[in-house]
């Protein structure tokens, strides 16, 4: 899944795709690269981040999706709590809702994803994107994520969201410390146990602090991580740098392939 933030002011790319050109042509470098999903998202969600009006969403993402939809046969995702604005996206042409707040924070998003037959991707966030990373603190972290995501499915479902179209995010850098997001890491099996394919969104957030010393540093820490969750059982990475994460997965593919071909298996 590739980042397309269309906004003024995201943690990594904020203003650079601000103008629908330059957004239409990151989405098809990223499809070229080997994007299976656009992500496009038009509110910053990062620590301490401002909302915006659902109209101002809309005429962010919309364009943007109408057009991507339009030039290329490609699996659009919106990322958005608010369901006027999936309502929007989805008639543009988006098939995916990315909902950080697992459908909690809008009570008409499951119905809209029903009534359009998307996708949803169920996330789990502790607080709001203004208030999540003031001192977060669980007594049983990996139970209340997973309490978290199955409140998430069971409005899906209740709304009349097939089974099947549901993913799973556990929300790394949503309400978490370093040490949250590195124990849920250490522990994707334990949630795709729920039978939900299971997204993993950590593309040059915090948890790498530490790790290095620049900005260009950050890629090198996002790939290894990222490479980790696919081999531990991750069924979708969100990701920035579509290329890099594309190749590092090839190699993964044939990690997993060789052995089998020579008479032995990937245990």
């Amino acid at each position: 899944m590739g980042i397309l933030n269309v906004t003024p002011d995201s943690f990594h790319d904020g203003g650079r795709y601000a103008d629908t050109e330059c957004a239409v042509a990151r989405a098809h470098e990223m499809i070229a690269e080997g994007a299976d999903i656009v992500d496009v998202g038009g509110e910053s969600s990062r620590p301490g981040a401002v909302p915006v009006s659902a109209q101002e969403e809309i005429d962010r993402v919309c364009p943007v999706i109408e057009r991507i939809a339009r030039e290329w046969d490609a699996v659009i995702s919106v990322d958005t709590y608010k369901s006027r604005v999936a309502r929007e996206a989805l008639r543009a042409g988006a098939r995916i809702v990315n909902d950080i707040s697992g459908l909690g924070g809008d009570e008409a998003m499951a119905g809209v994803v029903a009534e359009h037959g998307a996708r949803i991707v169920v996330m789990h966030m502790k607080g709001t994107p203004a208030t999540m990373q003031q001192s977060p603190a669980y007594r049983d972290l990996l139970a209340e994520v997973r309490e978290g995501l199955e409140r998430g499915i069971s409005r899906a479902r209740a709304a009349g969201i097939p089974a099947d179209t549901i993913i799973v995010d556990p929300g790394i850098g949503f309400g978490k410390t370093m040490e949250h997001n590195y124990e849920i890491l250490r522990n994707i099996p334990f949630f795709k146990a729920m039978g939900y394919p299971v997204l993993i969104g950590l593309s040059r957030k915090s948890l790498i602090k530490g790790l290095y010393e620049g900005e260009a540093d950050r890629l090198p820490a996002t790939i290894a991580l990222n490479a980790a969750a696919v081999m531990t059982g991750a069924d979708i990475i969100r990701v920035h740098d579509v290329k890099e994460h594309r190749l590092a997965m090839a190699a993964i593919e044939m990690l997993k392939r060789v052995p089998a071909e020579n008479g032995s298996a990937v245990r």
